[in-house]
């Protein structure tokens, strides 16, 4: 099992991605649990907790970008850059396990075009497509 802190430069609370089934050229399938205890669910809602929509975009962001980086190796930081087609389907609420299937359409150098669906069993809970630029961290 790949360590999934090896792939991504995320700590918690912001990583989201718990492991990775598959990851080639052409697709991922990563998954996250939410438990319950993550920060957000304190204020989104208190009395129904439901995982914000943005926080699944940046599941599947982050799924994504770990997959190619353990299917293709690399190097450098994946900063998003843009975010269209997102769709909400379903809640996803604490005890949820997302599988998320992304795939790559376009690769290169310097950026990153995705696509992925978040599922909650059979169900599809949100979609998107994104873009996002690679390069260096800045220096301290």
């Amino acid at each position: 099992m790949t360590d999934i802190k090896s792939l991504l430069p995320h700590r918690d609370p912001f990583l989201f991605v718990d492991r990775i089934e598959k990851a080639d050229a052409e697709e991922v399938v990563a998954y996250r649990r939410f438990t319950g205890s993550e920060p957000f669910f304190a204020g989104h809602f208190p009395q129904y907790p439901v995982v914000p929509g943005v926080i699944l975009i940046e599941t599947l962001a982050q799924c994504g970008g770990a997959g190619l980086r353990m299917a293709s190796g690399g190097s450098g930081m994946f900063f998003l850059a843009a975010v269209e087609k997102a769709k909400f389907r379903r809640q996803v609420k604490p005890g949820d396990e997302v599988r998320c299937v992304v795939r790559n359409l376009r690769v290169s150098k310097s950026m990153l075009r995705q696509a992925g669906k978040a599922y909650v069993g059979d169900e599809l809970a949100a979609e998107a497509e994104w873009l996002c630029l690679i390069g260096d961290a800045p220096s301290a």
